[in-house]
């Protein structure tokens, strides 16, 4: 995403590359409310601020979930089109920048999976057919499982798995961004491992 700033701005005054400074430094719960109050006003330097933050965890969040780097990259992209899209709308984050960028990720993801459902068999099968052993096609196969067998979980379930495994976020992150406790947290992570790791069996049974 394009991150100069819009004309008339001209160059950062001290004031706000000191508060610029300050806003990276802070902790995500301490500056959610100075991020929601900037990006209503589409203040340029806080929406680049905030790609250069949440771009990479977001990519992997839906690397995760997609085993697709070329996915990932377009997913987390479009989170932040979105996100200009609702805010010239009056819309957008009204709690957490965080948590929404979070939840358009995954519904794009969802959306994705729903336009293109045969995509991680049809990889799976083609590749079977080419009867190459090579690493990468083995593991281009195992990835296209995996991304099947988090197919057939709960959205929750993929979500947590994601959050923890994909974007890296720690139990207390991923509560926050999930709206629950850290409890729940816990126990939705360990049923939705216990789930995978039964559709990965039932993926290598079929296979």
């Amino acid at each position: 995403m394009k991150t100069t700033p819009a004309p008339g701005l001209g160059p950062a005054s001290a004031h706000e590359t000191e508060r610029d400074a300050i806003l990276a430094g802070m902790s995500v719960q301490d500056n959610e409310q100075i991020l929601l109050e900037r990006i209503r006003d589409l203040d340029e330097r806080t929406l680049g601020l905030l790609h250069d933050r949440y771009y990479p965890e977001l990519f992997r969040f839906a690397l995760y979930r997609t085993s697709d780097r070329q996915v990932a990259e377009d997913v987390a992209s479009e989170v932040f089109v979105k996100l200009i899209d609702a805010l010239r709308a009056g819309r957008g984050p009204q709690q957490t920048v965080r948590g929404w960028l979070f939840g358009v990720a995954s519904n794009l993801i969802a959306e994705h999976f729903r336009k293109a459902p045969r995509e991680a068999a049809e990889l799976h099968e083609g590749l079977a057919m080419a009867g190459t052993v090579s690493g990468e096609v083995e593991a281009r196969m195992r990835n296209a499982q995996v991304t099947r067998a988090l197919a057939a979980l709960t959205r929750e379930q993929q979500d947590v798995l994601s959050y923890r495994f994909g974007a890296g976020y720690s139990l207390e992150e991923t509560a926050a961004a999930m709206g629950k406790n850290t409890n729940t947290i816990k126990q939705l992570q360990f049923r939705a491992v216990a789930a995978l790791k039964r559709q990965l069996e039932l993926e290598g049974g079929a296979a």
